[in-house]
């Protein structure tokens, strides 16, 4: 037992040492870069999902194991920390900084709830909907940074509200009690001796009683930290949470700019295939909507399901009666919107602000019409998303909140300096440095395989897939992307597999798209770790979730991404493209082994 009780408390040790000590075997026997490379992804994988040290910390790991092994130098790992998603983070990060400061996010969060209901069921949807909406024309990064102030203030206003009437009704029940004790004084009087000649009887019964009363509730408030109230609570903060990670990627799916895997995709068909007209963003639109819907409805039920509990009549009852608790809720939150008064000039121009960055990232280059982009034609791909960030996040140090004056000797008020939105000790205590080294260690990883030529040679087995049936080609290789997407970057994995998937669609003499645009869309399934996709890092920034919630969470979204892929491969994308015909803009391939 007491050694139990060790292993117990260094557990995290242990697992540590084991994990570095039994996969090394991997890169001592088969000494390959390929295996080198493999024993580092598989220990920082078994790290960051067991949590054993700071995921932070973990993903450090490839900048001090890639050089030993002599798979990168030192110099090439660290570039790979900070990219142009870091960029991107501090420009939005300055916006969420400017919002909460200015209470912006508790307006916008308080009026949505007016508009939605307190409803966690019916909130968490209008939540999805508007999620995946803005991320169909914006980034998904962008998307998930800017709705998860107002998702978090949203949680925390109803989770208090519901305090607030909880302490109303308790009392109202007090003051009803009292008011009933005093109904009938005698035989109060005559109970309360024959309860102090009880407790005499049973000594230290009511004091027992209090005491474990109390212990109940200390346990209660113990299983899910200070912050919550209840589990119930906490359940709630995680379902909003994933519900914003997850439609952020599912929006991104349903146009062509929507998604860095979408763009990597047409730009290699377009100069694989240069005769196929068939792709262009209003096609691409048509086939993936209706997936991306079906896929983000079907979400919101696993996630109702897993967190909060699948209660059909609460979720489907339309013209449901609120409860009394309902209402209450409404109106303490209806007494809090009327507490902020009119909106003040900073969240005047925070707002302002917030709608000219959306906009600018829409313009920037929508696909469909040329964009404002083009001024910089001569730059081809030098301005990103992270421009507009900057930009925008540049200005809100820039541009004045309000005028600092001090009185002279003579009594005169004269202004001598002025405040900005925000400061940049503000900025810090907002800014995310641990999960911008997390996602980086993300970048890392991915960078180590493709110059290990691990994910060639992941790639390379997928060769003989070609003996096998076409819908069973096309659901191994979905499942294959979606399962290396989870510690590799999205960009990394199409781009290593498109050229593998290309010419096996070609030597098995099937329309390449039947192949790709499953793989395509499939990529983007990045659901089970902080790592696997930017969303998946800012939502669980926020310390609601853990990774084994992700990992659980995200298996079931997974599973139901491919199968609705797959449903619509055969269903209505099948005759958009002709896919059971091998296209005359495909290349011919006979008497050649596969790649």
């Amino acid at each position: 037992m007491k050694l139990l009780s060790y292993i117990l408390v260094y557990r995290r040790f242990l697992l540590v040492l084991l994990s570095v000590l039994i996969l090394l075997p991997l890169p001592l026997v088969i000494c390959t870069k390929e295996a080198e490379c493999a024993y580092v992804l598989f220990v920082v994988a078994i790290l960051w999902i067991t949590e054993a040290l700071p995921l932070s910390i973990t993903a450090l790991l490839p900048g001090l194991l890639f050089p030993l092994f002599g798979i990168m130098p030192s110099t090439k790992v660290a570039s790979a920390y900070f990219k142009d998603f870091h960029l991107l983070l501090i420009g939005v990060i300055c916006l969420a900084t400017s919002i909460e400061k200015w209470n912006l996010h508790k307006r916008i969060a308080l009026r949505m709830v007016m508009m939605v209901g307190v409803n966690p069921v019916w909130l968490t949807l209008g939540f999805m909907s508007s999620t995946a909406f803005l991320s169909m024309w914006l980034s998904n990064t962008s998307t998930a940074a800017m709705v998860m102030p107002i998702v978090e203030a949203v949680a925390q206003q109803i989770i208090s509200a519901e305090a607030e009437v909880e302490a109303t009704q308790m009392t109202y029940f007090n003051e009803s009690a009292t008011h009933g004790l005093e109904v009938d004084e005698t035989v109060i009087g005559q109970e309360t001796n024959e309860r102090k000649e009880k407790t005499k009887q049973v000594p230290g019964f009511s004091n027992d009683a209090e005491k474990s009363s109390s212990k109940v509730e200390m346990e209660k408030n113990a299983v899910t930290g200070t912050k919550y109230r209840s589990k119930k609570d906490h359940m709630m903060c995680k379902l909003m949470c994933l519900s914003i990670a997850y439609s952020s990627t599912i929006g991104g799916l349903t146009t062509i700019t929507g998604t860095s895997t979408n763009l990597i995709f047409t730009e290699h068909f377009n100069t694989r295939y240069p005769e196929c007209q068939c792709l262009n963003f209003g096609s691409w639109f048509i086939f993936s909507f209706p997936a991306a819907v079906i896929l983000l409805v079907l979400s919101w039920i696993w996630l109702q399901w897993l967190f909060l509990g699948f209660n059909f009549k609460e979720m489907f009852k339309c013209g449901k009666t609120k409860t009394f608790k309902e209402k209450a809720c409404a109106d303490v939150i209806k007494q809090e919107y009327e507490k902020l008064g009119p909106m003040r000039y900073q969240e005047i121009v925070t707002l302002v602000l917030f709608f000219i960055m959306a906009l600018l990232w829409f313009s920037r280059n929508p696909g469909f019409i040329a964009g404002w982009s083009e001024l910089f034609a001569q730059y081809p791909g030098f301005v990103t998303d992270s421009t507009v960030a900057l930009i925008i996040g540049l200005l809100f140090f820039l541009i004045p909140a309000k005028r600092l004056t001090k009185t002279t000797s003579t009594g005169e008020i004269v202004a001598f300096d002025y405040s900005p939105l925000i400061t940049w000790k503000e900025f810090q205590s907002f800014m995310p440095w641990d999960i911008a080294i997390l996602v980086g260690g993300g970048f890392a990883l991915a960078d180590g395989c493709e110059v290990s030529g691990l994910s060639q040679w992941i790639g390379n087995k997928l060769s003989p897939l070609g003996s096998l049936p076409v819908w069973l080609i096309i659901l191994i290789s979905s499942l294959i992307v979606t399962s290396l997407t989870e510690v590799a970057s999205n960009p990394a994995t199409i781009t290593i597999l498109l050229p593998i998937l290309s010419p096996l669609a070609e030597a098995i003499h099937v329309n390449p798209l039947q192949i790709l645009l499953p793989s395509t869309l499939c990529t983007s399934f990045a659901f089970l770790l902080p790592v696997a996709n930017p969303p998946n890092a800012i939502v669980f920034s926020y310390g609601h979730l853990r990774v084994i919630d992700m990992v659980k969470a995200g298996l079931g979204v997974n599973i139901l991404g491919v199968a609705v892929v797959m449903l619509g491969m055969f269903t209505w994308i099948a005759p958009m493209f002709d896919l059971y015909t091998y296209p005359s803009w495909a290349p011919v391939i006979s008497n050649q082994t596969l790649p």
